[in-house]
C-alpha cells in the first residue's frame, strides 16, 4: 500500500502509518515519540470504526534514494525499525492492532485515508482474528553429535587390511545419522502438533540453515503461534513438559504483537 515518494520539494511532508486499530475510542498515543520529534503521533479515521496511527514526516527522508542508503546503514535502519515497533507495541498493549510494515507512507492524509479505507474489510477481519491474542515463537533444537562423529570417522580413513570394517563403520554411522534425522523430525512434528492444538493459528517457518555452527544443536522447528492471552501460562507449562518428554531444547519466545497473523496489509 505504500506510495512511491518522488524527489520532493524542499520542506515537503508525507504521512507515515504505523498501525490500524478500532476507533470505538481515541487511541492513547502517549509514550513513544515515533520516527521524529518534529510532529506528534495522531489518529486518522480511515473507515467505519477504524483509525490509523500516523505521523507527519519529511518526505525527503523516504525517497527511494534515501531508503536505499538507509538499508545499507544497519544502525540507522535498526533505529527506524525500533521506533516503528515501539509505536506498534504501545498501541497494541491497549487494544487489538494491525501493525503495518516498516516505511508505509503516503503523500498526504487524503491519500492515506482513501488507500487504507479500501482495505477496511481486511483490517476488521484481522482485528477480530487477533483480538485478545498474542504471537509466540517456538524453536526446537536437537543434538547433532552423530554428524560430528561421522565427520571424524571419514577423516580417519581406512587402515590397511580393514577396508570392510571401515565400510561397515561408515554404513553404521550413516544409518545412525538417518535414524537421528528421522527422530528429530518426529520431535519437531510432535512439538508442532501439541502447541498447534493449544493455539488458534500457527505458521511453520523454514528452520535456520543447516551447517551453521550453533551450540544449541540443529534447529528442527521454527514456528510461530497465535495464542489466546488467557492460555499463556498453559503454553509455558506445555513447553516445559515438551522439554522433559522429548529431551530436545524447546525455546519459547513472546508474547509479541501478532505480526504473522494479520495477513498481507
Amino acid at each position: 500500500m505504500t506510495e512511491d515518494i518522488p524527489a520532493p520539494a524542499d520542506g515537503a511532508e508525507a504521512v507515515y502509518v504505523y498501525a490500524v486499530c478500532r476507533a470505538d475510542e481515541p487511541p492513547d498515543l502517549t509514550g513513544p515519540a515515533g520516527l521524529t520529534c518534529e510532529s506528534p503521533l495522531r489518529a486518522l479515521a480511515v473507515g467505519p470504526a477504524l483509525a490509523a496511527v500516523v505521523q507527519t514526516v519529511r518526505a525527503a527522508d523516504f525517497t527511494d534514494e534515501a531508503w536505499q542508503a538507509r538499508l545499507a546503514d544497519e544502525p540507522e535502519l535498526e533505529r527506524y525499525a525500533r521506533a516503528h515497533h515501539e509505536v506498534v507495541c504501545a498501541v497494541a498493549a491497549r487494544r487489538p492492532t494491525v501493525p503495518l510494515p516498516l516505511a508505509t507512507l503516503y503523500h498526504d492524509e487524503q491519500r492515506a485515508r482513501a488507500a487504507l479505507g479500501r482495505e477496511s474489510q481486511r483490517f476488521r477481519a484481522a482485528l477480530e482474528r487477533t483480538a485478545n491474542h498474542s504471537e509466540w515463537g517456538v524453536k526446537v533444537y536437537v543434538t547433532d553429535a552423530p554428524a560430528r562423529q561421522s565427520a571424524e570417522a571419514t577423516s580417519q580413513g581406512p587402515a590397511a587390511g580393514v577396508g570392510r570394517a571401515y565400510l561397515d563403520r561408515k554404513r553404521s554411522l550413516r544409518d545412525r545419522r538417518e535414524r537421528h534425522r528421522t527422530d528429530a523430525l518426529r520431535v519437531a512434528d510432535a512439538v508442532d502438533a501439541d502447541v498447534g492444538a493449544l493455539a488458534t493459528a500457527s505458521r511453520r517457518l523454514p528452520p535456520h540453515r543447516a551447517g551453521v555452527p550453533d551450540e544449541r544443536g540443529t534447529q528442527v522447528l521454527n514456528a510461530t503461534y497465535l495464542v489466546a492471552e488467557e492460555r499463556a501460562a498453559e503454553l509455558a507449562r506445555l513447553a516445559q513438559n515438551l522439554r522433559k518428554r522429548t529431551g530436545a531444547q524447546v525455546e519459547l519466545s513472546g508474547p509479541w504483537v501478532p505480526y504473522s497473523f494479520v495477513g498481507e496489509v
